[in-house]
């Protein structure tokens, strides 16, 4: 059964890695619910995890709760910065954070960091949430992560903390 799982979380890692992996985190300088600004540059020195969400998306708050125990876990070592889009509001994040107990920054997005992160454009027109990034502490993003049955294990189980570790280490060159 170790070895099952074992062989499931390898696979999810492989799966993992995604176009964006490997390339420079855009930047972006976000509001918070209290009209604080959150500059991604700010937070270079630690595996930042970036989760595009929707308040009313059930798989966005399953990882909501992932994240919080990612964060009792590594404590920080890694920061947490939750992103969301129109239609979502003060109203709606207000409630969802009270809701799922989130304690990391939810940042109001228009749609232009999005965009530039996931490099959204009229080509390439769609998002899926929840959308999960794994920014290691040089700004290189290691894992692009979309909501799947084959990344289950990394968006509601224990899957996410291979590829926190991974992102910990040096970049291999």
């Amino acid at each position: 059964m170790k070895k099952l799982l074992s062989i499931l979380l390898l696979s999810a890692m492989a799966l993992s890695a995604g176009p964006l992996a490997g390339k420079r985190v855009a930047s972006f300088t976000l509001p918070d619910m209290a009209a604080k600004y959150h500059d991604v540059l700010d937070y270079r020195g630690k595996v930042l995890l970036i989760d595009i969400m929707k308040t009313e998306c059930p798989h966005c708050q399953t990882l909501s709760r992932t994240l919080e125990r990612i964060k009792e876990k590594y404590g920080n070592r890694i920061a947490v910065l939750s992103i969301v889009n129109l239609p979502d509001n003060y109203q709606t994040v207000s409630a969802y954070i009270a809701k799922y107990k989130v304690t990391n920054p939810v940042l109001f997005d228009t749609g232009q960091a999005t965009a530039a992160m996931l490099r959204i454009t009229p080509q390439n027109p769609s998002i899926s949430l929840p959308t999960l990034l794994v920014v290691d502490a040089n700004g290189i993003i290691r894992s692009d992560l979309v909501y799947s049955d084959a990344q289950k294990a990394i968006f509601e189980g224990d899957g996410l903390s291979p590829l926190i570790d991974q992102a910990m280490a040096p970049a291999k060159k």
